[in-house]
């Protein structure tokens, strides 16, 4: 059954459905007939002359200058061209599909004033997985993603190109061969496709669907650590979390206890130390911060996925036009960058329980670097540096983009939201997260076969789809083979869709 695009209930869930599984979209009637009588307010008042920005006004510097008729539809067109300036290969087509069905979703508020063509060519391109080519910089995120809006916006006179069955084609064949119609740009249809933040909210939304899957990969990892170093589970009592109140800590505490329902450390078969160390006792309270913080963040991107970020809008029943800055990519940007830095910080934690699993010092009867022939072989010693180089990465990659604001459009333009930045980071933070992680499976899949006893439930289901991958290390070999095995292991979900079939849900 196709998602419908309502205006008010697209989820982050729907968009990754719409985005990435390619789920069918239906515009409702009530949207559809919302666009039309928004578009015939419009057309009464450019009947009537009246001024309104970026309809028969320039944009930007320019928004003094007011347009003859006659130039109306012609500025929409050098409109789309001026602004298509991106720069670099083109973003994965997940993202443009997200960022179409974003488009999609505020002209269904009936606020934008474009012709219902548009939006049903939107619709269609989605349908019939028409992807246009979208170059992946050239966003500061306000006026929105003018840059790879107007790459899509391009489609709309038959221009730029698409992806369309494996390949990649002008538009105007793309659309040829899907049987979909070229609408054209009339007054006000271009800056209705490209006047708002869409680009940089789908990503964000695809990404923190990716991030909360890692974050169960983070607490499997982490469960499998525990038990490698003979953890002490009395800070996995829920009631300790329980009292002090945090909804993402009691999360991931439940996840981890879980996961290690069935192990020989519930059964105190196994000396474990009064206390350990932070890097052990703390993760619930870690991994829960990132929870908590990415279920904030996934609530802005669903509030700006649902509103009007559009400029200028037009209200039908009051006949008024307004004029603001609400493609202003910052209530996405702001979170988004703090998305990043949970995600680093759970990389950090995982790297410190992996310097515990290889540390002989700390290890509990480890053997030194997980082999069985330390000195002649040197084991996971140097996995512990390819994570702790990609963990310095990401914290590059922390740094915030949304306070790097550099003016633009003769200081017209002088406080922009660079969330394009914080996008782009946030994918990367992600594929580094997703070699950590797998260095962290990989080296306590190697401690646990090292230890002999009765893992957990989950654990030892996670375990056996690591071996199916991954080697016991019985003596050394080039492991870079064996890294990126795990990181698309890890990103894959193979590991956390068989636990959660066999043990449940860790939400």
């Amino acid at each position: 059954m196709p998602i419908k695009i309502d205006s008010k209930s697209l989820t982050i869930e729907n968009l990754v459905k719409i985005a990435r599984f390619n789920e069918q979209v239906e515009l409702t009637e009530d949207s559809l007939e919302r666009i039309k009588k928004c578009r015939a307010l419009l057309d009464k008042k450019i009947k009537n002359r009246e001024i309104m920005y970026g309809v028969n006004t320039g944009i930007g510097e320019f928004s003094e200058i007011a347009l003859d008729d006659e130039k109306l539809e012609e500025f929409q067109k050098y409109l789309i061209y001026n602004h298509s300036a991106g720069i670099g290969e083109p973003i994965k087509k997940e993202f443009v599909r997200g960022a179409i069905a974003a488009r999609i979703n505020v002209h269904s508020h009936g606020n934008s004033g474009c012709r219902p063509e548009i939006t049903q060519t939107l619709v269609e391109m989605l349908n019939k997985d028409v992807v246009p080519v979208v170059s992946s910089k050239g966003s500061v995120g306000a006026c929105g993603d003018l840059a790879p809006m107007s790459e899509i916006a391009l489609l709309m006179m038959g221009e730029g190109e698409a992806f369309y069955k494996g390949q990649r084609l002008p538009a105007k064949v793309a659309f040829q061969n899907a049987g979909i119609k070229v609408p054209g740009l009339k007054a006000r249809d271009g800056l209705s496709v490209i006047n708002g933040s869409n680009v940089l909210t789908a990503m964000s939304g695809i990404t923190l669907w990716d991030y909360n899957r890692l974050l169960k990969h983070a607490e499997i990892a982490s469960a499998m650590s525990l038990e490698a170093l003979l953890a002490n589970l009395k800070p996995y009592d829920d009631r300790l979390h329980i009292l002090r109140g945090f909804s993402g800590a009691i999360r991931s505490t439940r996840a981890i206890y879980k996961l290690l329902q069935g192990s020989d450390l519930m059964t105190g078969k196994m000396k474990t130390k009064v206390q350990d160390a932070y890097s052990m006792r703390s993760t619930p309270q870690v991994i829960g911060a990132a929870h908590d913080a990415l279920k904030y963040c996934a609530s802005q991107v669903e509030i700006e996925l649902n509103g009007v970020g559009d400029n200028p809008i037009f209200l039908p029943d009051e006949e008024i036009t307004l004029t603001g800055a609400n493609f202003q990519g910052t209530p996405v940007a702001l979170p988004m960058d703090m998305a990043g830095a949970a995600v680093t910080m759970v990389c950090v934690l995982s790297e410190r329980r992996l310097n515990r699993m290889l540390n002989p010092a700390l290890s509990v009867g480890l053997p030194p670097f997980l082999t069985l022939n330390p000195g002649f072989n040197s084991g996971f010693m140097l996995s512990q540096y390819t994570a702790d180089m990609m963990i310095v990465e990401q914290r590059i990659l922390s740094t915030p983009a949304s306070i790097q604001s550099i003016p633009a459009a003769a200081d017209q333009e002088d406080f922009v939201s660079m969330g394009m930045n914080t996008a782009i980071k946030n994918t990367q933070i992600l594929d580094n997260a997703y070699g950590i992680i797998g260095i962290e499976l990989m080296a306590a899949a190697q401690a646990l076969d090292i230890r002999k006893f009765k893992n957990g439930d989950g654990v030892e289901i996670a375990k056996k789809v690591i071996r199916k991958y991954i080697d016991f290390l019985d003596v050394d070999r080039p492991l870079y083979k064996d890294h990126n095995k795990m990181k698309e292991l890890v990103k894959s979900g193979e590991i956390l869709d068989e636990v959660e079939k066999a043990i449940g849900s860790l939400e």
